[in-house]
């Protein structure tokens, strides 16, 4: 049976050592584990239970440790908080162990005299002009269901391509998931920038995961999100990539970078 986002979330409730509990239904799995983006978005949305009076979040460095599904644990613990920034260290355990390991940054506003956005804006298709990412032939791991997705540049996975960069619009098939731990929930959705290039299928698994939040409140029309993948190296079975978001008025939303084992 199939389970929302909104619902997964919701569904977290404390257990009798005090940690959030939940149960990852197969329809959010990634192969023999969690689909990463979940497994992060698990983490916040445990501390934004935890600690409902943090200011917004700034940043995200997320560790997939070990494979996880069926019943899982989340713990956070506070590393330290000050007047305006605050550091809190999340794990998620399954069965298995800690599957997934995160710390987030959360910071108040401050007065400066820098408002710039430095990064050139892509020219791409909206996602009305551009084609379904997935066909019949290529439907993509179990856990892609709960997204709709569109190619707006780029290749699809393992077609042999030689581009190393997509662009994809995606937005959740849940329309009640909205605000950052959604977000955060979907942008781990684009496969490698490198998985176009395979001529076979092949594994892959995300190891690290690193975010830059832009927004205090990110928001986009229709739930759309054009998100870039762009793989920088590739070598002795690891690659390395770059990453952002931008929403419908192309207004950049989250920088990130990933590094990604891969099997090919």
């Amino acid at each position: 049976m199939s389970v929302t986002f909104t619902e997964l979330l919701g569904g977290l409730r404390e257990n009798e050592t005090g940690d959030l509990a939940v149960t990852i239904p197969e329809s959010w799995m990634q192969g023999r584990t969690t689909y990463g983006g979940l497994s992060a978005a698990l983490c916040l949305a445990a501390v934004e239970k935890n600690h409902p009076e943090l200011p917004p979040l700034r940043s995200a460095q997320i560790n997939f440790i070990g494979p996880a599904g069926g019943p899982v644990t989340v713990s956070s613990k506070v590393l330290r908080q000050g007047r305006s920034v605050a550091y809190i260290s999340v794990e998620l355990v399954g069965e298995q162990g800690i599957a997934t390991h995160a710390v987030f940054c959360f910071g108040a506003k401050r007065e400066s005299r820098l408002d710039r956005d430095f990064t050139q804006s892509p020219s791409t298709p909206g996602p009305e002009e551009s084609q379904s990412f997935f066909t019949p032939e290529n439907r993509g791991p179990v856990f892609t269901s709960n997204f709709e997705c569109k190619l707006a540049a780029g290749a699809r996975p393992v077609s042999g391509s030689d581009k190393s960069e997509h662009f994809i619009w995606a937005r959740n098939r849940d329309t009640a998931a909205v605000g950052t731990t959604a977000l955060l929930g979907l942008a781990d959705m684009p496969p490698p920038a490198v998985l176009p290039m395979f001529k076979e299928f092949a594994p892959i698994s995300s190891m690290t995961w690193m975010l830059n939040f832009l927004d205090d409140e990110p928001s986009t029309r229709d739930g759309w999100w054009l998100m870039r993948s762009a793989a920088e190296h590739a070598k002795d079975g690891y690659s390395s990539q770059d990453m952002q978001v931008w929403n419908t008025d192309m207004k950049l939303v989250i920088t990130g970078r990933q590094n990604v084992a891969i099997f090919y």
